[in-house]
């Protein structure tokens, strides 16, 4: 069964050397192979204001380029946001990002009956690149970087399943160990999982 993919490359670094945009390449070339539909944002070629107040984050509109990303949001069944774990959490570009798109009552709000899921129907993949090795991620600071993402905004949008995976040890896994995940994305990628 066909579906349509948006993957978000969240490195605000936009150099095509980063091993983030090449897990996403192998991805998407996978999926759009085995029949998918795909669309690719990255981060790195955007322009992403910061909210400064809440009531920025409460009321008014996004930028232009931030209300075509929550359209392809909308339009997507498969949400795949890849990015670097930066002291613990998302690079700052990509919260400010994040914070943009969900801005207003996008994705998910309180209404008087409660929560209102705004986003249900759609599962989602993190793919987290890291220096320290994924485990000691996992079990010392339990994963709260990918938490965040997944119950702190995903999981309030109704998105499910959200899926992850962590490449621990990015800069010492060598080629063999990069191969070996360019495999798995491709996997990944044809089954749109």
């Amino acid at each position: 069964m066909s579906r349509r993919i948006l993957i978000l490359v969240g490195h605000p670094d936009p150099s095509p050397d980063r091993f983030g945009g090449a897990l996403a390449s192998a991805y998407a070339d996978a999926a759009v192979k085995a029949g998918h539909t795909v669309k690719r944002v990255d981060l790195g070629a955007m322009d992403v204001p910061y909210l400064l107040r809440q009531s920025e984050f409460e009321q008014g509109q996004p930028p232009a380029e931030i209300r075509a990303l929550q359209q392809n949001i909308e339009w997507a069944e498969h949400i795949v946001l890849l990015f670097p774990l930066w002291l613990g959490g998302v690079p700052a570009k990509l919260k400010a990002l994040l914070e943009q798109v969900f801005r207003g009552g996008f994705g998910f709000s309180i209404g008087e009956r409660g929560w209102i899921s705004k986003l249900k129907g759609r599962s989602a993949r993190l793919v987290v690149t890291m220096g320290m090795p994924g485990p000691v991620f996992r079990l010392v600071f339990g994963a709260h970087g990918v938490k965040a993402i997944e119950k702190g905004i995903l999981m309030l949008a109704g998105v499910r399943p959200i899926r992850s995976s962590i490449i621990g040890g990015v800069e010492s896994i060598g080629p063999a160990g990069r191969a070996r995940w360019l495999a798995r994305m491709r996997a990944l990628g044809a089954k749109a999982a």
